[in-house]
């Protein structure tokens, strides 16, 4: 079962917009063990050029999975959110299923806090948006497939041989970058 945590801003969360939300969200449980218990915290939000931004966040043990879409129609983005959820799943559900499986067996199950995206800067170097970040001990492919379901270019996270601060990112030329802390 799925705890739904649905805010909107901007837009007042009508009954029937909760009610698809969940409908839709729903169709994820079949990708995962009836005991295991999920939360989604959507994320819905309308502009003022009348266009609609559909935020997913799904924890699940030591990953988040993300997504989000914008368009003119809210209950398509829904539809396109949940179809990314989906492919990011079934992409990754053997990396997935293996890690948590690692984790089961050493006793190291983790709740997932992690916040998603990083801080967005203006051009004058203005902090608009600050996110907060529980870091997670994990290895370096758990890290890299961690950034690939979140769509981001790095990710911040707790090296668990030697418990020091790592970032992982995306070079420019496609290649990957670490850097480690002393």
């Amino acid at each position: 079962m799925i705890r739904f945590s649905i805010r909107g801003e901007n837009i007042e969360v009508t009954e029937a917009i909760r009610d698809y939300v969940e409908s839709k969200i729903s169709k994820i449980e079949k990708y995962f063990h009836e005991d295991q218990e999920l939360s989604a915290r959507v994320n819905l939000k309308v502009y003022r050029e009348k266009t609609a931004k559909v935020e997913v966040t799904i924890p699940i043990d030591s990953i988040t999975l993300r997504a989000e879409d914008v368009s003119q129609d809210m209950y398509g983005s829904i539809d396109l959110v949940v179809d990314k959820i989906e492919r990011q799943i079934r992409k990754n559900k053997t990396k997935i299923a293996k890690k948590h499986r690692e984790k089961v067996a050493t006793g190291q199950v983790f709740t997932s806090e992690f916040e998603a995206e990083a801080a967005e800067e203006t051009p004058a170097t203005k902090v608009v948006r600050t996110k907060h970040v529980t870091l997670k001990p994990m290895d370096l492919e758990e890290a890299l497939l961690q950034m690939e379901l979140l769509g981001h270019d790095f990710f911040i996270y707790t090296d668990s041989e030697d418990n020091v601060t790592n970032v992982l990112y995306r070079r420019e030329d496609g290649e990957l970058g670490l850097i480690e802390t002393k």
